[in-house]
């Protein structure tokens, strides 16, 4: 069977932030779990009982991560105007000199105004 065919595009922003928000979430339910064992195991589970400490642990937790992670993955979505890295020189320590990265973004934004 032939591998799925590889593709540049993640999705749009939206799933991008939904991969984040599970992402955020699964982490956020591992934490509130350790961390909730933890507190009940130390201060014992308190008048509410074992199941609903542990779950608030849990569930704030999830909430938290995944709201942050979320946020963080639409950040970092690449934007349709990012630049594209020059090519590098033979310069000395491997650096693009500052005109050459500056003539390199030019013919990248008229690129993309001709598109």
């Amino acid at each position: 069977m032939p591998p799925p065919p590889q593709t540049t595009a993640g999705g749009s922003t939206f799933d991008k932030m939904k991969m984040g928000a599970i992402m955020g979430s699964c982490v956020g339910l591992t934490i509130g779990f350790i961390f909730g064992t933890f507190s009940v195991l130390r201060a014992g589970p308190g008048p509410r009982g074992l199941v609903a400490t542990l779950s608030q642990y849990m569930l704030s937790s999830a909430a938290t991560f995944g709201f942050f992670m979320s946020i963080g993955s639409v950040i970092r979505t690449e934007s349709q105007y990012a630049y594209a890295l020059p090519p590098t020189s033979s310069t000395s320590n491997g650096k693009v000199s500052e005109p050459l990265r500056m003539a390199w973004r030019r013919a990248e934004e008229r690129r993309k105004m001709d598109l």
